[in-house]
């Protein structure tokens, strides 16, 4: 079948239904009604930590590695400048974090936890096992899936990078 074989309702010539144009089939759908289900299922339990999703995950990657050039963040969070500066910029106005420019590089931006930032991560240790109970999945389907997820991430960047 062509696209020129289906009208603007999603029939073919012949009358019947292509399923590939019912937002149920999309796949892009399926995963942005999850990750908006996931952000929801996070939010009460962020709230009582002070963290926003987006902060929360900039907190993991502190909490992981104490200390990150600004540049490295954006790398593994897989967000431009533009949008992690203003989850830095809040998260420092309530004591998390120091940006400090470095000293070997003054154009290089250091993000640094604070005590208070560092503290916090006791408090948040039991986030992922209260997601994981929300999930409802088996500990292989809870790895299976972050694994197809991760090579599905992986391929659509590769073919990206392509364009």
């Amino acid at each position: 079948m062509t696209s020129q074989d289906i009208d603007m309702v999603g029939h073919t010539e012949d009358g019947r239904r292509d399923s590939s144009l019912r937002l149920d089939d999309q796949l892009c759908f399926a995963l942005y009604a999850a990750s908006r289900a996931m952000t929801g299922v996070y939010r009460p339990v962020l709230d009582q930590l002070g963290l926003t999703y987006p902060q929360y995950l900039v907190m993991l990657v502190l909490w992981e590695h104490e200390a990150s050039p600004v540049k490295e963040l954006c790398a593994a969070l897989q967000l431009d400048y533009g949008t992690l500066s203003p989850l830095l910029k809040r998260l420092e106005s309530t004591g998390l974090l120091r940006r400090e420019r470095r000293v070997d590089d003054e154009r290089s931006v250091q993000i640094t936890l604070t005590e208070e930032g560092a503290a916090l991560r006791e408090r948040a240790r039991s986030v992922p096992s209260v997601i994981e109970r929300a999930m409802g999945l088996s500990s292989d389907e809870f790895v299976a899936l972050r694994s197809a997820l991760h090579r599905l991430t992986a391929v659509l960047t590769a073919t990206a990078e392509l364009r």
